[in-house]
């Protein structure tokens, strides 16, 4: 059981990794771009730690303590943070204040405050859970998920509906969970879907897909990356597949290297802190985008301008990005869990 949680610890880790990686633009694992695989990877993580024998309300009052009651206060933060550097900065970097941005929007969309846009998953990842709970009840096959996705896929058409948009992504995240589930329950341990052949066949599969891969080469090709949380899909089935291919690949690195860097204490620290990691990673890159700018006295409008991923000078500085932001990002959990600790205690 301790190398099992170390393990999905670990892949947590390389998780949050990927997706970091995926604001910066860069890929993290040659030839697996981060967005085609990335978000469904943390459902196949939570399918992974699914737990049968809560009853339903149990289980929705947890999920909530562990993913929304943070996702509120995070967002009221974080609408106060927006507000208070409107001035500075120039741009109110939001939505308009709204009952509707800030109580319906988190679910449609997650972008009603832009410093906290990559949390959009978190109640996507509640109501996909929620609803997961209730269909594994029913004890339908990996077939009838699959379907689910593929119908998803077929509503990119209607995405420009809020509502269509939601159901969307949650039919597509549902199978990912279940595959998670599944991997947890009925193959790990007991079948090798990492041996030699299995290796060389998600490779060569990948190869091929590369050669279409409308990412680098817009004219030429469908494209391995695709956007779940606005429901942008190039390809009726190379969603899919490039999903399968990125958890595959991810699972694989996790257990190849996990004698080597399992006691890596930083490693763990990380995957203990995905939330916080993703919640304010964006702060910490806009600091160091604005402290260059007013270092080198360049006018804040060049930024605001853009949109919150801008970053200063990509091709010197993004890997400096991704290094502070995580070691930032990863303390900064780490010093909120301390005082959650120490307010518990009072």
């Amino acid at each position: 059981m301790e190398n099992f949680n170390n393990k999905i610890n670990l892949l947590k880790a390389l998780a949050i990794l990927i997706v970091i990686s995926g604001h910066l633009e860069f890929s993290l694992i040659p030839m697996f771009p981060p967005y085609s695989f990335q978000v469904v990877l943390f459902f196949f993580i939570a399918g992974m730690l699914f737990k049968e024998n809560y009853s339903f309300i149990e289980f929705v009052k947890r999920r909530f303590n562990s993913l929304m009651k943070p996702y509120i206060i995070y967002s009221i933060i974080y609408l106060g943070i927006t507000i208070l550097i409107t001035p500075i900065v120039g741009k109110f970097w939001g939505m308009p204040i709204t009952l509707k941005n800030e109580l319906l929007i988190p679910f449609l969309t997650g972008h009603q405050i832009d410093l906290t846009s990559p949390l959009w998953f978190v109640p996507q990842l509640f109501t996909s859970l929620i609803a997961y709970k209730v269909l594994n009840k029913t004890k339908l096959n990996t077939i009838f998920y699959f379907v689910l996705a593929l119908l998803a896929i077929q509503l990119e058409s209607f995405n420009q509906n809020l509502y269509i948009l939601y159901l969307l992504r949650t039919m597509f995240s549902l199978l990912f969970i279940h595959l998670g589930h599944i991997y947890t329950t009925k193959i790990e341990g007991k079948y090798n879907i990492f041996s030699p052949q299995i290796f060389f066949s998600v490779i060569g599969l990948q190869s091929l897909l590369w050669l279409t891969n409308a990412d680098y080469t817009p004219m030429d090709g469908i494209g391995l990356s695709y956007i779940l949380v606005w429901g942008q899909f190039d390809n009726w089935i190379v969603p899919i597949i490039t999903s399968l291919t990125g958890i595959w690949i991810s699972l694989f690195i996790i257990n190849l290297v996990y004698e080597h860097i399992k006691n890596w204490n930083f490693l763990h620290k990380i995957g203990q802190n995905t939330y916080h990691i993703m919640a304010n990673h964006l702060l910490v890159f806009n600091l160091i985008t604005y402290s260059i700018l007013a270092i080198k006295g360049i006018p804040f409008d060049i930024k605001n301008n853009s949109d919150i991923y801008w970053f200063y000078c990509p091709m010197k500085s993004t890997y400096f990005y991704f290094v502070i932001g995580i070691i930032a990002t990863t303390y900064l959990g780490e010093l909120i869990k301390f005082i959650h600790s120490k307010i518990k205690r009072l």
